[in-house]
């Protein structure tokens, strides 16, 4: 089998970095599609920029920035272990502190994406 779960916060971290840079990959292709309908059909991409101020476009938002947050969070994390080989003993510390900085800013940037549409 090419994919075991090995339970613990290691697997959990790694899951999330690749579903989290894949999930940014598809955002960067969207990006690159909507650039292109600026210039090349002005109607669809007004159309697609009411999508994005919509409640399902909101959501997307967070979901990307909850991604963009936690991947560069975990790289961080990452690199601190490449450059400090000592730290890799404290891997599930520096993951769950990953969280409480992920929560302590994603939680507010979530909420002034989302007062639009909420009717804040």
């Amino acid at each position: 089998m090419l994919l075991r779960y090995r339970g613990s916060e290691g697997m959990v971290a790694w899951a999330f970095h690749r579903i989290s840079g894949i999930a940014i990959w598809a955002f960067v292709l969207l990006h690159v599609l909507d650039i292109y309908l600026a210039g090349g059909n002005p109607n669809t991409y007004n159309d697609l920029l009411k999508f994005y101020g919509s409640t399902p476009g909101r959501l997307m938002e967070v979901l990307l920035g909850a991604a963009l947050l936690y991947h560069s969070l975990n790289g961080i994390r990452i690199l601190l272990m490449d450059f400090w080989p000592r730290l890799t003993i404290y891997h599930k510390q520096l993951w769950y502190a990953n969280w409480v900085i992920f929560i302590g800013l994603g939680v507010p940037a979530a909420f002034i994406i989302l007062r639009p549409a909420l009717g804040l």
